[in-house]
């Protein structure tokens, strides 16, 4: 039906003739003329009709946006003065000569053509509209591309590409499964994977040392921007390496694919310490592009007057910290009341700030309605301990040690996206040395999952300091988002039972959730780890999307629901009565 692709048309000669199929993109009648645009995926590509052929510029006249046509003429060099620099295919055009209309088109619920606003709601509703965008075709061409990319990478380096059940047992992963009732096997449930986690460490104990797959996941969690029920991870499993050498391959992949794909060298990728980005910037996901960092200044403040600073800087789980936000003396008071409010939203009780009029002046050389509670001296300490100029304001936060982290780490990006201090570049790092474990009202909580190794091999020591033991895990971060983690998982059944004794999971739980795991360790389990990648993420990031809904095909709704089926939706009785299922109707 069609000899070229619109974007393969650049290598045909002047002269030759082709036959293309597409979309009417654009159509413009000048009366003696008429132009159409169509477009295909790979592009759009001018088309001529003169009036010469009277049976065909007829045709033509009828034609309107989205009607499906083929087109068969003749490829020729446009004239100088008609080149349109905007598309790719714009130095030549094809003069028609035989037309076809496969099918006509109602006017698009959404408009193709341009740029007008359009509520998410419509566009997921119109999906199958709004992929036919070009902007949206190139995110989800760009997406295969980059998937290619990671494949050819583990394929040359000897991983195998093996597919793992998605129907499967329910596991701890964080977040809560979606569950399948099993019709054979009534009042029992599959879970749908959260991740392939123990599947893949089978496989390494099978003897497929190296396996990789791209892979839908699921989690029934509250959404965000970057976050889906269902979403898919290219997840990554070897055995026989360190961190260190997992590490160096993966990064080795992600720099490749961006040398291939975008012609930008990521560089090396900077090692930190967990405890040091939270430290610095209040985040295990650090965004590099931001200069501005969490000062401590609580040991200059133990002793002053003002309790808001004292209390938390004499509490062993308090915090006083600072950010020096550079030429901020010239917010106004509305705005840092507005910072306050933001930082509210993470635990923050209030905002305290200081502008900086002149340095080493003391109290004289700044403004702040709390300088009347601070000396001179702690005032010019502070200020040299924040590195804060003349012109530059210095926003405190002064409560428990997580809420001021989680706070000033957020207000960091929000002030720096406003005053434009996110530099231009790509800042890749990978965040080392996390806690083993998290403790909250009295219960350990695997930081990561409970396959994770720890650092400490011994299982006594590890038993006695839980909290103090970092683990072997590792997250890729790329401009403040974690595009990929993993860890060095548990190969010794001594040490994996450890685990579940200190997360609280007795020998019967552990043998009802893992039992298969822990037999299969029994039987030569070599030491292996692996890593897995958000692909939507990564995408969304290469591409410069806000969300990753811009780079899946089919999404779902910040409500986990998808306006183009209409699911989830309701089943039968007889359906429910088949699965031995009753539904409980939600109280008003």
């Amino acid at each position: 039906m069609r000899s070229h692709y619109n974007g393969d048309l650049l290598t045909v000669s002047a002269g030759e003739t082709v036959t293309i199929a597409g979309w009417i993109h654009r159509r413009r009648d000048l009366g003696g003329l008429i132009f159409l645009q169509i477009r295909d995926r790979s592009g759009i590509i001018q088309v001529v009709i003169e009036p010469d052929q009277p049976e065909l510029f007829a045709k033509a006249e009828d034609l309107r946006s989205e009607f499906v046509v083929t087109i068969t003429g003749e490829v020729r060099q446009r004239p100088e003065d008609m080149v349109n620099q905007d598309m790719v295919t714009g130095t030549i055009e094809i003069l028609a000569k035989d037309l076809t209309v496969l099918n006509k088109a109602a006017p698009p619920a959404i408009l193709i053509d341009g740029h007008e606003e359009v509520s998410e709601e419509l566009r997921l509703k119109y999906r199958y509209l709004d992929l036919r965008r070009p902007e949206m075709q190139e995110k989800l061409l760009f997406r295969n591309k980059v998937a290619k990319n990671l494949r050819e990478f583990l394929e040359a380096e000897h991983f195998v590409d093996i597919e793992t059940p998605i129907l499967t047992k329910a596991t701890p992963e964080g977040a809560r499964d979606y569950l399948v009732p099993s019709r054979t096997n009534k009042g029992s449930f599959f879970a749908l994977p959260q991740s392939p986690q123990l599947f893949k460490q089978l496989l390494m104990m099978s003897g497929f040392d190296r396996y990789y797959q791209v892979v839908r996941c699921f989690r029934d969690e509250d959404l965000r921007a970057d976050r889906q029920p269902e979403f898919t991870q290219l997840d990554i499993e070897t055995s026989f390496m360190d961190e260190e050498a997992i590490m160096g391959m993966m990064e080795k992949m992600i720099r490749q694919l961006f040398i291939q794909t975008m012609q930008i060298d990521l560089g090396e990728f900077p090692r930190m310490p967990y405890a040091e980005a939270m430290q610095r910037y209040g985040s295990d996901k650090p965004d590099l592009r931001v200069a501005i960092e969490l000062v401590d200044v609580a040991d200059l403040l133990k002793e002053v007057e003002f309790k808001v600073f004292a209390a938390p800087a004499n509490d062993p789980n308090g915090r006083v910290a600072a950010i020096c936000v550079p030429g901020g003396a010239e917010l106004s008071r509305k705005q840092i009341d507005q910072y306050g409010e933001y930082a509210g939203r993470y635990g923050a009780k209030g905002l305290a700030w200081m502008k900086v009029k002149q340095v080493g002046n003391g109290v004289e050389g700044v403004q702040s309605p709390i300088a009347k509670f601070l000396s001179d001296e702690i005032i010019n300490q502070v200020i040299e301990r924040t590195a804060a100029k003349a012109g530059d304001i210095l926003l405190f936060g002064a409560d428990s040690n997580k809420v001021v982290t989680d706070s000033l780490g957020a207000l960091r990006l929000k002030v720096a996206e406003d005053r434009g201090l996110v530099e231009d570049c790509w800042k890749p790092l990978w965040v080392v040395d996390f806690p083993m474990f998290e403790e909250d009202k009295g219960h350990m909580h695997a930081l990561h999952h409970p396959f994770t190794a720890p650092q400490e091999n011994d299982v006594e020591k590890l038993k006695a300091a839980p909290t103090q033991t970092l683990s072997r895990a590792y997250d890729m971060v790329l401009n403040g988002c974690e595009v990929g983690g993993g860890s060095v998982r548990i190969h010794n059944q001594q040490m994996q039972a450890a685990i579940f004794d200190i997360l609280g999971i007795d020998e019967q739980e552990a043998d009802d959730k893992f039992g298969f795991l822990l037999e299969a360790l029994k039987y030569g389990c070599p030491p292996h780890g692996g890593i897995a990648f958000g692909l939507d993420r990564l995408v969304m990031l290469m591409v410069g999307a806000d969300s990753i809904r811009d780079v899946i095909a089919f999404p779902k709704t910040t409500t986990a629901s998808c306006p183009l089926t209409s699911a989830p939706s309701k089943v039968s009785a007889a359906q429910l009565e088949e699965l031995a299922i009753a539904t409980v109707e939600k109280k008003s």
